[in-house]
Protein backbone atom coordinates (compact mmCIF):
# COMPACT_ATOMS: atom_id res chain seq x y z
CA UNK A 1 0.00 0.00 0.00
CA UNK A 2 1.44 3.54 -0.92
CA UNK A 3 1.83 6.18 1.90
CA UNK A 4 -1.40 7.81 3.28
CA UNK A 5 -1.89 11.30 2.38
CA UNK A 6 -2.11 13.18 5.61
CA UNK A 7 -5.17 15.95 6.28
CA UNK A 8 -6.03 17.89 8.96
CA UNK A 9 -8.91 19.05 10.46
CA UNK A 10 -9.59 21.92 12.59
CA UNK A 11 -12.63 22.46 14.43
CA UNK A 12 -13.76 26.49 13.44
CA UNK A 13 -16.36 27.20 16.06
CA UNK A 14 -17.20 30.73 14.22
CA UNK A 15 -18.39 29.10 11.25
CA UNK A 16 -19.98 25.77 13.03
CA UNK A 17 -17.82 23.32 10.86
CA UNK A 18 -14.91 21.04 10.16
CA UNK A 19 -11.96 22.99 7.78
CA UNK A 20 -9.96 20.54 6.04
CA UNK A 21 -6.40 21.16 4.28
CA UNK A 22 -3.72 19.14 3.43
CA UNK A 23 0.13 19.59 1.83
CA UNK A 24 -0.18 16.40 0.48
CA UNK A 25 -3.36 16.75 -1.46
CA UNK A 26 -2.73 20.24 -3.83
CA UNK A 27 -5.98 22.23 -3.88
CA UNK A 28 -7.72 20.16 -1.21
CA UNK A 29 -9.85 22.81 0.99
CA UNK A 30 -13.38 22.04 2.24
CA UNK A 31 -15.60 21.90 4.92
CA UNK A 32 -18.86 19.96 6.76
CA UNK A 33 -20.38 20.28 9.80
CA UNK A 34 -19.88 16.46 10.75
CA UNK A 35 -16.60 14.57 10.81
CA UNK A 36 -18.45 11.78 9.28
CA UNK A 37 -19.89 14.35 6.57
CA UNK A 38 -16.06 15.93 6.11
CA UNK A 39 -14.30 11.98 5.65
CA UNK A 40 -17.41 11.36 3.04
CA UNK A 41 -16.31 14.31 0.94
CA UNK A 42 -12.74 14.00 0.94
CA UNK A 43 -13.48 10.01 -0.33
CA UNK A 44 -14.84 11.91 -3.16
CA UNK A 45 -12.63 14.98 -3.48
CA UNK A 46 -8.83 13.56 -2.78
CA UNK A 47 -9.12 11.39 -5.66
CA UNK A 48 -10.54 13.81 -8.11
CA UNK A 49 -7.98 16.68 -6.80
CA UNK A 50 -5.09 13.90 -7.13
CA UNK A 51 -6.44 13.19 -10.63
CA UNK A 52 -6.43 16.82 -11.89
CA UNK A 53 -3.24 17.07 -10.18
CA UNK A 54 -1.61 14.31 -12.13
CA UNK A 55 -0.53 12.75 -8.76
CA UNK A 56 -2.75 9.21 -9.13
CA UNK A 57 -0.53 5.88 -7.85
CA UNK A 58 0.05 4.30 -10.22
CA UNK A 59 -2.16 1.16 -8.46
CA UNK A 60 -4.94 3.46 -7.69
CA UNK A 61 -5.20 2.86 -4.14
CA UNK A 62 -5.29 6.35 -2.41
CA UNK A 63 -5.28 5.93 1.32
CA UNK A 64 -6.33 8.83 3.76
CA UNK A 65 -4.85 9.72 7.07
CA UNK A 66 -7.38 12.29 8.74
CA UNK A 67 -6.30 13.98 12.03
CA UNK A 68 -8.85 16.19 13.58
CA UNK A 69 -8.06 18.40 16.29
CA UNK A 70 -10.92 20.41 18.02
CA UNK A 71 -9.94 23.00 21.39
CA UNK A 72 -12.80 23.95 24.15
CA UNK A 73 -12.46 25.75 26.98
CA UNK A 74 -14.23 24.90 29.83
CA UNK A 75 -15.24 26.63 33.06
CA UNK A 76 -14.33 25.18 36.89
CA UNK A 77 -17.56 24.53 38.97
CA UNK A 78 -17.76 27.29 41.75
CA UNK A 79 -17.17 25.45 45.20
Amino acid sequence: MNKPYFVRAEWDADAGVWVATSDDVPGLVTEATTIEALDAKLQVMVPELLEANGCLPADGTIAVELLARRFTVAAAAAA
